[in-house]
């Protein structure tokens, strides 16, 4: 397995609008791409922060140089529409190959 991390900061009182986008463009890659989905998370200074999981290098790679270009435009505007700040080479801030996996997986709502 495969793992990229990326980061955004968000505009104020779009938060709902990202983490709406997020969720869609995520289901869009895993099925156009084939990745194995992605987790959203919310560090101390309101950063929010992907992880998204992969089969193996070669299938993010092969989405990457495509920019994971999804037919949803909609989506696409509201997810960049309430982005305030990305890296400044908009790459992932981390790309690792798991080495030991001992997450569990829940069935938790995607809204917790």
């Amino acid at each position: 397995m495969f793992v990229a991390v990326y980061w955004w900061r968000v505009h104020p009182g779009k938060e709902d609008q990202f983490r709406a986008a997020w969720r869609r463009g995520t289901d869009l890659i895993r099925e156009k791409y084939g990745s194995l989905g992605s987790r959203l998370h919310r560090d101390a200074d309101g950063r929010f922060v992907g992880y998204a999981e992969w089969p193996d290098e070669a299938t993010w790679r092969a989405a990457f140089d495509q920019k994971m270009v999804y037919d949803d435009p909609a989506t696409r505007a509201a997810f960049t529409d309430a982005i305030a700040e990305v890296p400044a080479d908009a790459d992932p801030i981390f790309t690792m190959t798991v080495t030991d996996d001992l997450l569990v997986r829940s069935v938790a709502s995607a809204e917790d």
